[in-house]
């Protein structure tokens, strides 16, 4: 694999595991009359995320990362339009150099499943993934050409997450990837 889908992979990465977004300052043009509920299953996502976090990435040795690294990162995340939406905004740097990038994360009522749209500056357009709960962990699966990914996310302690990303390049078996823990800042 080469240098550069390597820094591709590894900002869709830090990008699926941890990331955050700081609060947007926009001009209000007028109330709506009345305000719709959020989905209920985006309280575990707000539970999980919303807050800012100080991150430390450990890249296992693998085909992709074949002398393993690490990073570290800030990722910042707030509850989009409505409550129906997280969106994190992330800065990271660490083995495969700096970059940044946001995730929204929301729930899809017709799938009964999350969805991720993951947007960095080492690629262009979004990537999309499904996700679920499996107790407290939330487990994100997509793809990205023939790359594989699972990202699982749990809290570990309270404001301490625990993030694991997987891969497996074509039919080939899964690997740990990277392991991210965050702290969360204390207001």
């Amino acid at each position: 694999m080469n240098r550069k889908m390597t820094k591709l992979l590894t900002a869709l990465v830090a990008m699926n595991l941890l990331s955050g977004a700081p609060p947007l300052k926009v001009a209000k043009a007028q109330e709506p009359s009345a305000k719709a509920k959020s989905w209920p299953e985006m309280e575990k996502l707000r539970a999980l995320y919303l807050g800012t976090w100080d991150y430390t990435e450990a890249y296992s040795k693998s085909p992709v990362m074949p002398s393993g690294g690490s990073g570290t990162g800030v990722y910042t995340s707030e509850a989009g339009p409505g409550g129906n939406s997280i969106v994190n905004r992330f800065h990271s740097k660490g083995t495969m150099g700096e970059f940044e990038g946001m995730l929204v994360m929301t729930w899809d009522g017709t799938e009964n499943s999350y969805k991720s749209y993951v947007f960095g500056d080492q690629f262009p357009g979004c990537v999309v993934q499904t996700g679920k709960f499996a107790g407290d962990a939330l487990t994100f699966v997509g793809e990205l050409g023939k790359m594989k990914l699972r990202n699982v996310t749990r809290e570990v302690a309270p404001g301490k997450i625990l993030s694991e990303e997987f891969i497996a390049l074509g039919d080939g078996p899964e690997s740990l990837l990277v392991r991210v823990e965050a702290t969360k800042r204390q207001k």
